[in-house]
């Protein structure tokens, strides 16, 4: 019996990256065997234990055969007789199929260590062309190691998954893990340009895809094509070091954009509608966590809005910091506001650095709107109308644009 550490593990420790789970491989065991020696079984499909002093995942050397449609379509046999290297084999990409020994050195037939050398995302073998999910695993991986490029070879046979329409037997929860994981990666922008050079995205969210080649004013938008705002926006939301509801709002905020008539491009008037019937549709589909799909339709309904608040009357600004229920939820305010700055502070020539984008100044017109309607104690207005209790919210919503138009020094509404 003989234990390896593999996987991802292993190929940060050889790019002298920190890793934070270790998983290893045992070659020359049985199910029994582990058991009497501690270890915890937990595997549904096939058997990995559970270390009982470190938790740390060993699973027993396994190989797979394709047995049906999708990425569960597989069948798996372990016996003591499988090698580490048969086991290596059925991993995704040579980076991910190297493994330490226990003496510390590296086992890699596959040319892991070489890929690493020269920034290559490359599979181990045609098997990976039997799992659609690894089309979006090495997706998720270029946006990570953002200096590595795919092998020809290997974008071959993603494109031959999707041609196959193999991606399209991914359950959403599997395409937004992936995804999620992916937007919270160094440049999730390279992520969505891999699935839409192999055809993924198309077939994946349609109302993204559909956003290259559409126009908007070079005025307002100096990179001109939606679609690449939308990836400068997002990147910009990675480079700030957001969390992912931030960094999906901002991937989704303009996906109206793409429904607009060509007849009227560059204009996009009532995109913003669109938009965010985009949003709920995108989200209901992939099961985007609630809190995560709130905070993109708020963004999506709001952001332009949010970005002409100087010029709108006292009344008006109140109404829509109202829809983005800033007074109930000032927190997640501050999060519609950092993707209204991505949306802006991104907007750049293309060729150009990202500091060349434009300030988002229009945050603080918004916080202090929003400290004025903060300012007015609501309590004490609804205990002076107990009286007459539908008067209340009137009342109450008199006093915050007052207090809106006396920050202003503004005498009218028009």
């Amino acid at each position: 019996m003989k234990t390896y550490q593999v996987g991802g593990s292993v190929r940060d420790k050889l790019l002298g990256l920190a890793s934070v789970d270790r998983d290893y491989v045992v070659v020359g065991a049985t199910p029994e065997q582990m058991t009497v020696a501690g270890f915890m079984p937990v595997g549904k499909d096939f058997p990995v234990f559970l270390h009982p002093v470190t938790n740390e995942e060993y699973a027993l050397a396994r190989t797979e055969r394709k047995s049906g449609r999708g990425y569960t379509g597989f069948t798996f046999h372990t016996s003591i007789d499988v090698t580490l290297e048969e086991d290596l084999q059925r991993r995704d990409l040579t980076i991910n199929a190297m493994a330490l020994d226990e003496s510390g050195a590296v086992v890699d037939p596959y040319g892991g260590q070489r890929d690493l050398a020269s920034k290559t995302l490359r599979h181990v073998s045609d098997a990976f062309a039997e799992d659609p999910l690894r089309v979006l695993r090495l997706a998720r991986f270029a946006a990570r190691f953002t200096e590595f490029h795919v092998a020809p070879e290997t974008m071959a046979l993603c494109k031959a998954l999707v041609d196959q329409g193999e991606i399209a037997e991914l359950v959403p929860e599997r395409v937004w893990q992936e995804v999620s994981r992916g937007l919270m990666e160094a440049q999730p922008s390279k992520m969505f340009d891999l699935l839409r050079e192999c055809g993924a995205l198309a077939v994946l969210s349609p109302e993204l895809n559909r956003l290259w080649g559409v126009p908007q004013p070079e005025k307002w938008h100096p990179e001109i094509d939606t679609g690449i705002h939308i990836m400068q926006v997002v990147d910009y939301a990675a480079a700030k070091g957001w969390p992912l509801a931030t960094r999906f709002a901002a991937l989704t905020h303009d996906l109206g954009k793409g429904d607009s008539p060509a007849a009227t491009w560059p204009a996009h008037h009532g995109h913003e509608v669109r938009s965010v019937m985009h949003v709920e549709a995108l989200s209901a589909r992939w099961k985007v966590q609630r809190d995560v799909a709130d905070l993109a339709r708020i963004v999506a309904a709001e952001h332009g809005n949010l970005g002409k608040l100087a010029a709108m009357r006292p009344a008006t600004v109140h109404d829509v910091l109202m829809r983005c229920d800033a007074i109930r939820r000032p927190e997640r305010f501050v999060q519609v506001l950092d993707a209204c700055e991505a949306d802006k502070s991104s907007r750049r020539a293309v060729g150009l650095p990202e500091s060349a984008g434009v300030a988002y100044a229009e945050r603080m017109d918004a916080m202090n709107a929003l400290a004025a309607m903060q300012s007015v104690d609501a309590g004490a207005v609804a205990s002076a109308l107990s009286a007459t209790p539908e008067r209340i919210a009137g009342a109450v919503r008199e006093a915050r644009i007052a207090a809106i138009r006396e920050l202003r020094g503004d005498l009218t509404d028009e």
